[in-house]
C-alpha cells in the first residue's frame, strides 16, 4: 500500500526523474527567506501538515537554504523562528550570503553602506537600532556597539551555519558549486556567493544541487539542479521543496 501511494504521487508531480530521498527519508527544503517571517510561519505550516501524512518510521529533515536576513522587516522573528523550530524538529541550517555580509560587518571588514545596500539597514531595524542615527550619519557607525544588539543565540546560531549538506543524490547549497571541483574542495565563497558560472554549467555536479540565491519567479527544475528561491520578501512566496521515495515535488500553499 505504501509503494502504491508513492508511486502515485510521484507519477502525479512529474518527479520521476530525479532520484529518490535515501530509503525512508523525507527533506524539506527551504527557500530564501529574507526577513519574512510571516512567510516562514506559513511554510511550517504546511511543512507540519505534510509531516502529519508521513509513515510513523519515516524521518524528516528540513533543510534551510540561507539568506535568513536583511530586505523583509523582521530578520530577527526569523532567526528566532528558526532557533525554535531546531528544539522540536530535526533541521540543517545552511549559510547565505548575507549572514556572511552581516558577519563581515561586525567585523569591521565590510562598511554599513555596503551593508546598507542589500538590506543591512531593515536587519539592524530589527533588531532595535535607531533608523534615524543610522540615516542621518551624523556620527560614525559602531559596528561593535550595533553587535551588542544581537542577542548571543542569534550569535551563536549565525556561528553554527553550515556551508552544504549531502543528502544521498543530493547537494543542499546556497549558491551552487563551482563546476569541476569536488564537493570537499569547493570555498565557502563560492557556496555562499557563485552565481554565472554554477547556473550556466549543463554537466553533472555529481549530485542534484538544491539551491536559492538566485531569485526565479517559479521554482527551477534543471537536470543537474533545482532552484527554489523564488524571492519571497518581494513576491510574499516562500516555496518548499519535499524530497522523499519519489524525487522531488512542490509543497504548495
Amino acid at each position: 500500500m505504501r509503494s502504491m501511494i508513492s508511486w502515485l504521487r510521484g507519477a502525479i508531480s512529474g518527479a520521476s526523474t530525479y532520484p529518490p530521498a535515501p530509503d525512508g527519508v523525507t527533506l524539506y527544503a527551504v527557500g530564501d527567506i529574507h526577513g519574512r517571517s510571516d512567510c516562514l510561519a506559513q511554510a511550517h505550516e504546511r511543512i507540519d501538515r505534510d509531516k502529519a501524512r508521513l509513515f510513523a518510521e519515516d524521518r524528516a529533515v528540513e533543510i534551510y537554504l540561507g539568506d535568513y536576513i536583511d530586505r523583509g522587516p523582521d530578520s530577527r522573528g526569523v532567526i528566532d523562528r528558526l532557533i525554535a523550530r531546531s528544539a522540536r524538529a530535526e533541521t540543517v541550517m545552511l549559510i547565505g550570503n548575507h549572514e556572511m555580509i552581516m558577519q563581515s560587518f561586525f567585523s569591521g571588514q565590510t562598511s554599513f553602506e555596503e551593508w546598507r545596500m542589500v538590506g543591512g539597514l531593515e536587519t539592524l531595524l530589527s533588531y532595535g537600532a535607531e533608523a534615524g542615527e543610522l540615516l542621518r550619519g551624523e556620527s560614525p557607525v559602531r559596528p561593535a556597539e550595533l553587535a551588542a544588539l544581537i542577542p548571543a543565540a542569534h550569535r551563536r546560531f549565525l556561528a553554527e551555519l553550515l556551508g552544504y549538506q549531502l543528502f544521498g543524490r543530493y547537494c543542499f547549497v546556497h549558491a551552487g558549486l563551482r563546476p569541476g571541483k569536488p564537493i570537499e574542495e569547493q570555498s565557502i565563497e563560492d557556496l555562499a556567493w557563485i552565481r554565472d558560472e554554477f547556473l550556466n554549467h549543463r554537466g553533472d555536479f555529481g549530485s542534484i544541487v538544491v539551491h536559492g540565491h538566485t531569485p526565479v519567479n517559479e521554482i527551477e527544475f534543471m537536470p543537474n539542479r533545482i532552484n527554489i528561491d523564488t524571492g519571497a520578501f518581494a513576491t510574499n512566496r516562500l516555496s518548499v521543496v519535499r524530497i522523499d521515495g519519489d524525487g522531488p515535488s512542490v509543497l504548495e500553499t
